[in-house]
């Protein structure tokens, strides 16, 4: 099935100079183990990166460094490149052994979400990705006025209240094949039992033991 990169190409804004930069950003290793998006994505990380922290520097000049940096780990991480992938159909345009589109898996559309971004920065420079990527990121950007607390913060900061002592995480199993691994972890307070919960990574199952132990301490 011939894909149709000049769609994206609208989509985005622009027209790459180097239309081979463009298809390589969208080529994952499991389709072409020598040219693909690996190094580019690397590089998106990066300029992605730079774009966001410049960004929040300006809308927030009197922010302090560690909100500053919620703000940022929030707007940069795999979840948000995620959502944007899917904003723009990424699936329809990547070159991948899973001709399946609607089977591409979750980190593969993220890191190529990065790729793309490393390729519009090596095609068509700073100024034009930094403007790609606001107008893209745009609603995340103004839903960062308002910063939640995440569950691991709320559950250390209610031990220390409380007990003076940190929360104890303990890795249960990490299982699953390497490509699309589970993790399992528990996490306890002084004086309560162990909760455990799995995610995908390990941040994300500390995440979803840190939800389900505040939970069964709002019922005690």
């Amino acid at each position: 099935m011939k894909i149709d990169y000049q769609s994206l190409e609208k989509k985005l804004k622009i027209n790459f100079k180097n239309k081979e930069l463009l298809i390589r950003s969208l080529t994952h290793k499991s389709f072409d183990k020598e040219k693909n998006n690996e190094k580019i994505e690397f590089l998106g990380d990066r300029v992605l990166g730079l774009v966001i922290a410049k960004k929040l520097l300006e809308i927030y000049p009197n922010e302090k460094e560690g909100i500053l940096d919620k703000k940022f780990a929030s707007l940069v991480n795999k979840k948000t490149c995620l959502q944007i992938a899917k904003k723009i159909n990424l699936q329809n345009y990547l070159l991948t052994l899973n001709t399946k589109k609607d089977l591409i898996e979750d980190k593969v559309l993220a890191d190529s979400c990065e790729a793309l971004i490393g390729s519009i920065y090596l095609d068509r420079g700073l100024n034009t990705v930094e403007k790609i990527i606001l107008d893209l990121w745009a609603k995340h950007i103004s839903d960062s006025a308002i910063t939640p607390i995440d569950a691991k913060t709320k559950l250390q900061e209610l031990s220390l209240k409380k007990f003076k002592k940190l929360p104890i995480y303990k890795l249960i199993s990490n299982t699953g094949p390497r490509h699309k691994p589970l993790f399992k972890v528990a996490v306890k307070l002084v004086d309560t039992k162990f909760y455990s919960a799995e995610g995908k990574s390990k941040k994300d199952a500390e995440q979803n033991a840190a939800i389900l132990c505040l939970k069964n301490i709002k019922k005690l």
